[in-house]
C-alpha cells in the first residue's frame, strides 16, 4: 500500500525548499522502505538545490541518514524489518569488472531503487544520491542499507553515510596513512575534519590542519590535529614543510576541491608522497601543473570517491569504534534541527557556522 509521508523537496533551481506530502510505494524486488531517524545536512544537498549536479528537478533531498527498516521486497535477505541501518549511496552490483576483481569499493554499476517516489500529483521525484532521506520514510535498494549496532545514536552514525566516511576513507583507504606518517589536511569542514580523525585512528604522528577559518582550526584540534595553519597568516606549503622537517607531508588530503588548494597540496607533500583529492570540484574548473614537476616529484595523485569505502565492511567497524569511545562522531554534530529547518541549515553551512546540522525525524 502506498504511504503518504513528509519530505523536503527542491522543486526548481535555487528556490527555497518545501516540506511536502510525498508518496512511497511498497518495496519491490530488491528494495526496502526505511523509517528515517536522522539525516545530516550535507553540501551535496545544497548542490542539488542549486542545480549544480543535474537538472532533474524536483529533488527529494537528504542522503546522510540512519533509520530502521520497515519493510522489504522479494529476494531481500541481507536486511529485515526492525534492523537499524545506515544508508549508503553505492549499493555494489557484485558483477562488474571491479567487483569481480575483488575491489567492490570501485564498483562501476552501483544501483538504487527502481520504483520512483512521487509527489501527490504523480510527479516522479529524483532522490538525492538515490536516497532522499529528508523524509519520514524513504525507498532504497536493499543494498543501500548497512546494518550497524542498534545502540548507536542515529544522529552520529548517520553521518557515516556520506561526509564522515568520505573524509575518514580518504585518509585510511585512499591515502593508506600508516603509523608514524605525517599528514596535512587542507580544508577542515566536515569532510576534512573526518580526514583528520581518520589519520589519528591510523596512527599518524604529525597531522597538520590548514584552513582560513579559525573556528574550523579549533575543531580540527579536537579531531586530532597536532598543528594548525591559518592560511590567512602563512603560506600553507611553507608551513607544512616547516612542520615536517622541511620535507613535506607523507600524505596531503585536499578537502576543498579548488585548483589553488590542489596546487598547495601537490607542493606540500614529500617526494614520493601522496596527494588525495576528496573535495569536489565544480564543472568548468581546470588544473595546470608543470609537467616536469609531476614527473620529478614522483609519488601518487589520487582521487577518493566516497572514501573508497565498502559500506558492509567500514560502517559496522566505525560504528563499533564509536560505541567503544575511540571515535567521537558526536563531535561532528553541531546542532539538531526539525525537518522544516533545512533552509536555515543551508545558510549556516554557507557561512561556515556548522560542521553538520542533523535533522531528527
Amino acid at each position: 500500500m502506498t504511504q503518504e509521508v513528509r519530505g523536503v523537496v527542491a522543486r526548481t533551481e535555487n528556490a527555497p525548499v518545501e516540506t511536502e506530502t510525498i508518496l512511497i510505494p511498497d518495496p519491490g524486488p530488491g528494495e526496502a522502505v526505511v523509517r528515517v531517524q536522522a539525516c545530516g545536512v550535507c553540501h551535496t544537498d545544497l548542490h542539488y538545490k542549486l542545480g549544480g549536479i543535474s537538472d532533474d528537478f524536483p529533488f527529494l533531498l537528504g542522503h546522510e541518514a540512519a533509520g530502521v527498516v520497515e519493510s522489504v521486497g522479494a529476494g531481500v535477505s541481507d536486511v529485515a524489518p526492525g534492523d537499524f541501518v545506515v544508508l549508503n549511496w553505492r549499493a555494489v552490483c557484485g558483477q562488474c569488472r571491479a567487483c569481480k576483481r575483488g575491489r567492490p569499493w570501485y564498483c562501476f554499476d552501483t544501483h538504487n531503487a527502481r520504483q520512483p517516489m512521487t509527489l501527490t500529483d504523480g510527479t516522479p521525484l529524483s532522490p538525492a544520491l538515490g536516497i532522499g532521506a529528508f523524509s519520514d520514510k524513504t525507498l532504497v535498494a536493499a543494498g543501500q542499507c548497512t546494518k550497524v549496532d542498534p545502540g548507536a545514536a542515529p544522529s552520529a552514525v548517520g553521518l557515516l553515510g556520506c561526509g564522515v566516511m568520505a573524509g575518514m576513507g580518504a585518509a585510511i583507504n585512499t591515502g593508506n596513512v600508516g603509523r608514524g606518517d605525517s599528514v596535512a589536511v587542507i580544508g577542515c569542514g566536515g569532510v576534512g575534519g573526518a580526514a583528520i580523525a581518520g589519520a589519528r585512528l591510523a596512527g599518524a604522528a604529525t597531522i597538520v590542519a590548514v584552513d582560513l577559518d579559525r573556528r574550523k582550526l579549533d575543531s580540527a584540534r579536537g579531531m586530532g590535529a597536532t598543528h594548525t595553519v591559518d592560511a590567512h597568516d602563512r603560506d600553507p606549503v611553507d608551513a607544512v614543510r616547516e612542520l615536517t622537517g622541511g620535507f613535506g607531508a607523507d600524505v596531503v588530503i585536499e578537502a576543498v576541491g579548488r585548483p589553488e588548494t590542489y596546487r598547495q597540496a601537490f607542493y606540500a607533500r614529500d617526494l614520493a608522497g601522496t596527494v588525495v583529492l576528496v573535495g569536489v570540484p565544480t564543472p568548468g574548473m581546470t588544473l595546470e601543473l608543470p609537467f616536469l614537476d609531476v614527473f620529478a616529484r614522483g609519488g601518487a595523485l589520487k582521487s577518493s570517491w566516497y572514501g573508497d569505502c565498502l559500506p558492509s565492511r567500514d560502517f559496522p567497524m566505525l560504528t563499533d569504534l564509536y560505541r567503544q569511545g575511540r571515535l567521537d562522531l558526536d563531535a561532528f554534530v553541531s546542532e539538531t534541527i526539525p525537518l522544516d529547518g533545512i533552509e536555515g541549515a543551508f545558510a549556516k553551512m554557507e557561512h561556515g557556522d556548522v560542521l553538520r546540522s542533523v535533522v531528527l525525524v
